[in-house]
């Protein structure tokens, strides 16, 4: 358990030192920049600066999304995990000589991908111009035909289904007087029919009364060309636009060349802004500069003696104020490390917290290894992590990430051995159905299947052994702090108690020796005893107190039921990993063909285990996530610290490392 302690640093150093200051600080990523508050100093305001950068930033990065889209890189399963590729200090400098034509670059890409888009935009409105049009490509002449000298036409659209007959019935129905018109349909559907008509000019308002009254609209973009002409036309036109597509594609992954250089622009945006960003902090006077911040203790000496001899620095070091808020920065062993990220999800210790990576390192690979339980999947487990950790260049999230499911999988091989799973009861199957041998047990411990009840208490008796390390890390906290009778009265009554009435209520389940239950019994009635003279104890009135304490023996009471039996997933999900996969092989097994059999069987067991491992795989890193978020930190951890925001090359596809 290891929270680094921390320290303030003050820089003074020559105006013309700054940027190589600074981007020596960033480099060596050992410090967090705080606001200087110094009123005789005056502080540059960066934002235009950091804005402009972020944009270009977004253009670098739109651009290699671009070629993301047009021209993926093709990339193996296992090098997706590989880490941010290394550039030396002199590769670095030659890039940067040539950001201005890798940006045109990416001014470029984005030009064409917007061409694309405008294109295909173009030939969506051209589609449904198209789609408009093909009710009226049997029209042999243009829909802005109006007639000649003697007749005039009406082409527009009828509601509904209808025939020529239907048409001249509704005229005449309409106007008796109506006889020299002629009608054609064009088209005809359900919910309209497409129609021209045909009169004589002098009974032009009256036909046109006649078919405003079926509901007859004429179209809205009736040009000078024949339907069939224009469709023509759009088609042209989208194979036109098609084709400029295609050239834009063709140009944009004819930069397939520039994807290095793509990401070094949007990290050396992200690198700029970063420092600018620092830079706002810093106080500046005519000829000096001066940067605040913190420091771990542990590289404090190293780097001012660093900073001093390279930049004619004045470097001071100090220790917080006990009330201070400082940044948290953890530092554990190789066993516990990857549990910082599990720490850092819920919330980082704040000041008085203990770190409790150490602690729960222990308790999460056992309780992991308890829900998966089959030692074939844990030795897939075991053995892949082992294998990325070697082989893949892995950044530093990962590797840690990795590490946890590396020991999660040792412990997972453990259980499964105890409880006699390895992938289910394959092994039984294959003595059994191929070697027609009796199958052996496997089990060092019991087969929970066959003794749940069994699992179940011991499940209980886990979780009470994980809950007293969270009262046990609350001791120690207390004790730290000199609250040495709060440390002894908040823990001793809670382990009598609840020490006390375990095999008083395991005894409903199973037989428990009459002297176990005897002790427990008074150890229970000394621990109620305790709760209730000492739960209030800071109150004056002993009638407060005693009240006070009766209510803290009624949340010891219904807190630690609760949280015990929340234990029981231990068993639900130890249970199902094992049933399922043996569910898994039986369906494999089902055929009575040995050749058969052993065919249908590998495939299964190949693709029912895969599955069941990955859908049992989160379901133990949930439900253990939760064990300790729950019931374990609950015992004694506040969190509310704040993280610490080092200035550092937080960049997302190269990192740096110096040429000697």
């Amino acid at each position: 358990m290891a929270k680094m302690t921390m320290c303030k640093i003050e820089i003074i150093a020559l105006l013309q030192r700054r940027k190589a200051l600074l981007e020596y600080i960033q480099s060596k990523e050992i410090m967090e920049f705080s606001d200087c508050t110094d009123p005789r100093l005056v502080k540059i305001n960066t934002a235009a600066s950091v804005s402009n950068f972020e944009k270009n930033m977004g253009i670098a990065q739109q651009a290699r999304e671009i070629l993301e889209d047009y021209a993926p890189e093709k990339r193996s399963l296992l090098a997706s995990f590989n880490g941010r590729r290394v550039l030396l200090d002199g590769e670095f400098d030659a890039l940067l000589e040539n950001r201005n034509e890798y940006m045109k670059v990416c001014y470029d890409l984005i030009t064409e991908s917007k061409s694309i888009a405008e294109n295909r935009a173009s030939i969506a409105r051209l589609k449904a111009m198209q789609d408009s049009l093909e009710i009226w490509l049997d029209l042999d002449i243009s829909m802005a035909f109006k007639g000649t000298s003697h007749t005039r036409c009406f082409i527009g659209v009828l509601p509904g289904e209808r025939t020529v007959e239907d048409i001249l019935t509704e005229i005449a129905n309409i106007n008796p007087q109506l006889d020299m018109l002629h009608t054609e349909i064009i088209s005809s559907f359900k919910q309209q029919s497409c129609v021209a008509v045909l009169c004589h000019k002098s009974i032009e308002q009256e036909v046109y009364e006649a078919l405003r009254q079926m509901g007859f609209v004429q179209p809205s973009d009736a040009a000078g060309q024949k339907p069939s002409d224009r469709y023509q036309e759009y088609a042209n036109d989208i194979s036109r636009l098609e084709e400029e597509i295609e050239k834009s594609i063709e140009r944009i992954k004819s930069f397939a060349q520039y994807r290095r250089q793509i990401e070094f622009m949007v990290d050396y945006f992200i690198l700029r802004r970063d420092k600018y960003e620092a830079l706002n902090k810093v106080g500046n006077s005519k000829n000096t500069f001066l940067i605040t911040g913190y420091i771990p203790e542990k590289f404090a000496q190293k780097y001012v003696s660093e900073i001093e001899e390279k930049f004619n620095a004045a470097v001071s070091i100090s220790y917080p104020e006990p009330d201070e808020d400082v940044p948290v920065l953890l530092e554990n062993n190789a066993f516990a490390s990857p549990m910082e990220g599990i720490t850092e999800m819920y919330a980082m210790p704040d000041k008085q917290d203990v770190d409790p990576s150490g602690v729960m390192a222990f308790f999460y690979y056992f309780f992991f290894g308890i829900m998966l339980s089959d030692a074939g999947y844990g030795l897939v487990m075991t053995i892949g992590t082992a294998l990325a950790l070697k082989k893949l260049n892995l950044e530093a999230k990962m590797r840690k990430t990795l590490k946890m499911f590396f020991y999660c999988g040792i412990s997972t091989v453990f259980w499964g051995a105890m409880f006699g799973s390895w992938f289910g009861d394959i092994v039984n199957i294959i003595y059994t159905q191929f070697l027609g041998k009796p199958a052996p047990n496997l089990a060092i411990w019991f087969e929970p299947i066959t003794d749940p009840m069994k699992f179940l208490l011991a499940a209980f008796a886990f979780g009470i052994v994980h809950l007293f390390a969270g009262v046990a890390v609350n001791f120690y906290k207390l004790w730290k702090e000199g609250k040495k009778l709060d440390a002894v009265l908040d823990t001793v009554p809670t382990y009598l108690l609840v020490l006390g009435a375990a095999p008083l209520a395991a005894q409903v389940l199973v037989p428990i020796p009459p002297a176990i239950t005897e002790v427990g019994k008074y150890m229970a009635l000394s621990g109620l005893v305790l709760v209730i003279l000492t739960g209030g104890r800071n109150s004056k009135n002993i009638f407060a107190r005693l009240g006070a304490g009766a209510y803290g023996l009624y949340n010891i009471a219904t807190g630690y039921i609760s949280d015990i039996l929340s234990y029981s997933r231990l068993l639900a999900l130890g249970l199902a990993t094992g049933s399922i996969a043996s569910v898994i092989n039986l369906m494999g097994s089902m055929p009575q063909n040995p050749f058969v059999k052993g065919i249908l069987l590998t495939v299964v067991f190949v693709v029912g285990h895969t599955l069941n491992m990955a859908i049992n795989l989160l379901g133990a890193y949930v439900h253990t996530n939760r064990l300790q978020f729950v019931e374990f930190f609950s015992k004694f951890y506040e969190g509310g610290g704040i993280p610490i925001k080092i200035l550092g090359v937080n960049t997302k596809y190269i990192k740096f490392r110096e040429e000697n």
